[in-house]
């Protein structure tokens, strides 16, 4: 299977370290990972995953971001909008996409402490992708 990460720049302290574990739940996994995409925030990964899917060498993607809460809803408009964007591309696709996206209402600390959600999202992809060939 051939992968790809796409990661917000956004509090990039926190989602490099989720590169990082995607990239290595991969390998331990066998998984090709094609190409490795940085954008701006979370609200950018569904333009850059739609292009990626359409690519031969793109079996699935993994959307990888860390949406903190501030003052205001905002946190919630973004994680909202780039899941049901992401939803889009799947059902459209027909390529599964692992929602490696953390949050809304959730802390600094508390983000640190959801790493793990990127191993999880490349093993979603994988899942979905071995479930679908079968169907």
């Amino acid at each position: 299977m051939r992968l790809a990460v796409v990661a917000s720049r956004f509090n990039h302290e926190i989602v490099d370290a989720m590169v990082q574990r995607a990239l290595d739940r991969a390998k331990e996994q066998g998984l090709k990972v094609t190409t490795v995409v940085r954008v701006p925030g979370t609200f950018e990964i569904p333009l850059a995953a739609q292009r990626l899917l359409e690519r031969t060498d793109v079996d699935g993607v993994v959307a990888l971001g860390a949406v903190i809460t501030g003052e205001t809803k905002h946190d919630e408009v973004i994680m909202q909008s780039a899941a049901d964007a992401l939803m889009g591309l799947e059902l459209r696709t027909g390529k599964p996409i692992g929602l490696g996206i953390t949050g809304p209402g959730m802390t600094y600390k508390q983000a640190k402490a959801r790493l793990d959600a990127a191993s999880r999202a490349v093993d979603a992809v994988q899942s979905m992708h071995d479930l679908l060939r079968g169907l």
